[in-house]
């Protein structure tokens, strides 16, 4: 996380053919294939996803299974995005005015697809009472609320960790509303990050944060007023993984404070590079090593424990060693790879183009997706006991086809 960089001062070539409206649908288009494609996996693997975040089952053998309404879903929204598209592309035929004027198509597709997330349209998505459970939660998380663990409390951490990746394009959402909604304004022209105030993009941007922050402490308070166990300890762990995610303000406050040409000094930029540097990488060590339950940083005798691959951990469910070692680099180069580029001079400029903020958008909603992979995983190990049919398929080369249960020492990290 780093703030919005300034652009260029016209109407580039790049966004008279994909103008900002439809980058926002794009990513939201491409979330919903995401899910799916997580959930289809999963289940292959023999991981119950909805009995995780505690969704409505399957009443009957006759109906989709849950990846498979998912899929249909992101088929309409893909088909609604992609007419309202190839519509704008005949009419504008990347004509700058045209662009312009034509504004209210694209806000139009933005709505278009607001209503069929909202309206439970039982032929062509899912069923009236899984999607009634997906909006309450949305509305439970949006403002820091967290569930019982009975009730789906994995759900609602899910999905207030996957909005903190979609902060930017909650800014640009606000932005294309801002733009379409002012006076000689237009959504579909060059995107006005200052937009009502210069504090408002910054703010929206730090909400997702706040509310996994929110969570953490209500998580703490749930600890604390609990009878002590053991297994439970006191809640230090909320209270670090809260920690975490402030992290994320002072970086959008600087990068605020940066944008601000006048104001912008030395000091200022070097408290943004290390507010980066604490954020990123006290987020990928909470990644690998609670998120995903990995003993990559834990003591020298559980790292190189001989019942794992090194720095893994006993079961791993979802593919072989090599992948989670894959999967742990790719983490850490995309949290730190969109700041690290403006301390180049020869690579800083990259960024100050709408193609550029659009990538950066896209690959951390990717690497949110990867993501979601390694965390419905860990959560299933620490709560599904051991069997030999389901566990360690994939580690038989690694510890020569034995099998046995996992360690406790996972199963009560709730975060």
């Amino acid at each position: 996380m780093d703030g919005d960089a300034a652009v260029e001062p016209a109407l580039d070539s790049f966004s008279l053919t994909f103008p900002l409206p439809y980058r926002v649908a794009s990513i939201i288009v491409l979330a919903v294939w995401g899910w799916g494609l997580n959930l289809h996996f999963l289940h292959v693997r023999r991981i119950d996803v909805p009995s995780l975040i505690r969704y409505p089952g399957r009443t009957s053998t006759a109906q989709l299974p849950h990846h498979g309404s998912t899929y249909r879903l992101a088929t309409v929204l893909s088909i609604a995005t992609g007419l309202s598209m190839a519509t704008f592309w005949l009419f504008t035929r990347r004509d700058p005015q045209r662009v312009i004027d034509w504004d209210w198509l694209p806000m139009t597709n933005l709505l278009v697809l607001a209503v069929l997330f909202a309206i439970p349209l039982h032929s062509l998505s899912v069923s009236h009472t899984g999607r009634r459970r997906a909006l309450q939660t949305l509305k439970r998380v949006s403002i820091g609320g967290l569930a019982e663990p009975k009730d789906g409390k994995f759900g609602d951490i899910l999905l207030a960790d996957v909005l903190t990746s979609y902060a930017k394009v909650l800014g640009d959402l606000y932005v294309c509303l801002c733009m379409f909604l002012t006076r000689n304004g237009s959504a579909t022209a060059r995107p006005d990050r200052g937009c009502g105030g210069t504090v408002v993009v910054p703010l929206l941007m730090a909400v997702p944060s706040a509310i996994r922050l929110r969570q953490c402490l209500i998580e703490f308070l749930r600890v604390r007023s609990a009878p002590y166990k053991e297994s439970v300890g006191w809640g230090g762990q909320h209270l670090a993984n809260a920690a975490k995610y402030s992290t994320a303000f002072p970086v959008l406050v600087l990068a605020a404070l940066l944008r601000n040409r006048e104001n912008a000094g030395a000091g200022i930029y070097r408290a943004w590079v290390g507010a980066c540097v604490v954020n990123s990488l006290y987020s990928f060590y909470w990644d690998v090593a609670k998120d995903w339950d990995l003993t990559l940083f834990s003591s020298n005798r559980q790292r190189n424990s001989p019942d794992h691959p090194f720095g893994l951990r006993r079961r791993l469910l979802l593919h072989k060693p090599a992948v989670y070692y894959a999967v742990i680099v790719l983490d850490l180069v995309l949290r730190c790879a969109p700041w690290m580029i403006k301390l180049s001079p020869r690579f800083d400029h990259i960024t100050d183009f709408e193609s550029s903020l659009f990538v950066v958008e896209f690959l951390e909603v990717f690497r949110r997706w990867v993501w979601i992979f390694f965390r419905v995983e860990t959560e299933w190990v620490r709560t599904s006991p051991s069997s030999p049919d389901v566990d360690d398929i994939l580690l038989g080369d690694f510890l020569g086809g034995s099998s046995s249960g996992g360690s406790s020492k996972y199963e009560d990290d709730d975060d």
